[in-house]
């Protein structure tokens, strides 16, 4: 497999075009078995999905986090966003992330092995970390979504930091709280088609 390497000073955003990402109308908040089964099936069919998790932020020193609180996996045509506090979508989603057949695509995905073991049981499965691999060998650190937007797709990714600190683990998310989240996995396997395409993989 062949490597593309960049880095943040490769491309200067500047007046890129924006970045639309995902419409709220293809979001669904898994709060029910009937969602639930839905999200599995169509996730469960698909060969690689967009993962990302949200954990309510920790400001106090010493405090220890207990996300994640929020698990956002896309499809190419939708999102689904799991409330790790909401009960009808854990088997669904333990089955999914747990699945060898399904790759699950993100970006700095570190932390989340370690804290979805810990805190649910789960073991994931089959993960590719964009981050690393868009990095390419010998280079620190990790590239990170609004990089890789820049380069494959010409345009710039906004993320309000406001909202990437808000509460996930409110039991009422705002829609802007939707959008980001369903983005972050959503953009993860867009550029993942991408690079496929590019022919670097």
């Amino acid at each position: 497999m062949s490597d593309v390497v960049l880095t943040r000073g490769a491309l200067a955003e500047g007046d890129l075009p924006l970045y639309e990402g995902i419409p709220l109308a293809r979001i669904t908040l898994v709060d029910s078995g009937e969602q639930a089964a839905a999200a599995y099936a169509a996730l469960l069919a698909s060969d690689a999905i967009g993962f990302d998790t949200e954990s309510k932020p920790t400001f106090r020193k010493g405090e220890v986090s207990t996300g994640p609180h929020l698990v956002q996996l896309a499809t190419d045509a939708h999102a689904y966003l799991f409330p790790v506090a909401c009960l009808p979508g854990a088997q669904a989603l333990k089955a999914i992330l747990e699945s060898p057949a399904v790759l699950k695509v993100g970006f700095g995905l570190g932390n989340d092995r370690s804290a979805l073991k810990s805190r649910l049981g789960i073991t994931l499965e089959n993960v590719l970390d964009l981050g690393e691999t868009l990095r390419g060998p010998g280079h620190r650190g990790t590239v990170g979504a609004k990089v890789a937007v820049a380069h494959f797709f010409g345009q710039k990714l906004q993320k309000s930091k406001k909202t990437g600190t808000s509460n996930w683990a409110s039991l009422h998310l705002t829609e802007r709280q939707l959008l980001y989240a369903a983005n972050d996995a959503h953009v993860a396997l867009r550029l993942y088609r991408a690079w496929l395409r590019s022919g670097v993989a």
